[in-house]
């Protein structure tokens, strides 16, 4: 069958290619779930690994298949799965368990191993493909009143886990009640942090660069949210206008910002890095303010990356939540379909060089 694959460490390696049917029997205790892969979501982190920045192959393979977020249709159960059934709508989780104790409890999201497994992009292939089969404990099932949401299902995941992982964090402030937010960043993960945040109740500003009237404005702006432009208003003069902020989720990609946001945030406030930066940019920082700011301050930051099955449920629900609250609003990020898995080209092109492109996916297969 059809798969879109690179080869790790050859820079601008993306190629078609056909790969072995997979076996639903592949998965033991008879837990096996098979699904036709209706649509795939790709992003910078697939760009970034066609770049050669990072990935690797399965073991005993040559290249790897991209597509780490997937929407597709479950056609086969094996005798002991409980959780869905064939004709089901599905999405499928990323990381998959390693040896620690985090992996073995379901929370292989915060695997404390060095080598970490995942799916279209780290030594297991993607979803870009016809079929795959999986374990029934990392399908998780998408209402089908939310299909036309398909691909956002799993950077819906990110979000939800960032913020979720903010709130666990700040028990330790006993009472904590945030009310004002910066987002930084109006790419996917960014908008969909700005609605986790609505729906939290908090009063939010989304930076990017560019100055409205634009998509992105527009759906800040249909979540009930603050658009700002960093061309006009940058975070410092932000700060200075609104106050600093309880919680800062930066997903811009750019370490300078997200270093920049360390500045921006209140007292007893989380700041959570998102941004997967895999270049070699430095920056300067005053690090003696930082420092003194932040002890004094019992500011926190953590980092978030990837989100186990508890993630995604809530993600989803959320964006049900989304649906009533703001409708029409969040299927207006999906900009930029690319029909087949023969269109490759197209698809790397709308990722490389498309600044309009908010959400490049492939139709790889219809209903």
């Amino acid at each position: 069958m059809k798969a879109i694959a690179v080869t790790p460490g050859k820079p601008h390696s993306v190629h078609l290619r056909d790969i072995p049917r997979p076996d639903i029997n592949s998965v033991p205790n008879g837990k096996g779930v098979r699904v036709k892969v209706l649509k795939v979501g790709v992003d910078a982190t697939d760009r970034e690994i066609n770049d050669a920045l990072y990935g690797n192959s399965p073991p005993g393979d040559d290249y790897l298949v991209l597509g780490h977020e997937c929407f597709g249709r479950v056609e086969e159960v094996g005798p002991n799965v409980r959780r869905v059934k064939p004709g089901d709508y599905v999405t499928a989780t990323v990381r998959r368990p390693g040896g620690s104790i985090y992996d073995q409890i379901g929370t292989y999201d915060m695997t404390s191993e060095e080598t970490y497994y995942e799916r279209g992009i780290n030594l297991l292939h993607g979803y870009l493909t016809e079929e795959f089969v999986d374990a029934e404990d990392y399908i998780v099932r998408v209402p089908e009143g939310l299909k036309h949401l398909h691909v956002l299902m799993e950077p819906m995941s990110c979000a939800a886990k960032a913020i979720g992982q903010a709130y666990e964090c700040q028990r330790r402030m006993k009472v904590w009640s945030p009310q004002r937010a910066f987002v930084l960043g109006a790419g996917q993960i960014g908008l969909l942090s700005t609605l986790v945040l609505k729906l939290h109740g908090l009063e939010v500003f989304t930076l990017a660069r560019a100055p409205g009237p634009h998509l992105k404005s527009e759906i800040v702006a249909g979540l009930e949210a603050n658009y700002v432009s960093t061309s006009q208003t940058d975070l410092a003069a932000l700060t200075a206008k609104v106050g600093k902020a309880d919680l800062i989720i930066d997903a811009t990609g750019s370490s300078r910002l997200a270093f920049e946001a360390m500045q921006a945030l209140g007292h007893n406030g989380a700041l959570v890095w998102t941004s997967i930066t895999g270049g070699k940019a430095k920056t300067e920082v005053p690090s003696d303010r930082i420092n003194i700011e932040w002890v004094l301050g019992n500011k926190l930051l953590l980092g978030s990356v990837n989100a186990n099955r508890d993630h995604f449920e809530s993600g989803i629900k959320d964006l049900a939540l989304g649906e009533v609250m703001y409708p029409g609003v969040l299927e207006r990020i999906l900009t930029s379909p690319v029909d087949g898995l023969d269109n490759y080209a197209e698809m790397m092109r709308l990722l490389v060089e498309d600044n309009s492109a908010l959400k490049v996916y492939v139709n790889v297969a219809n209903e």
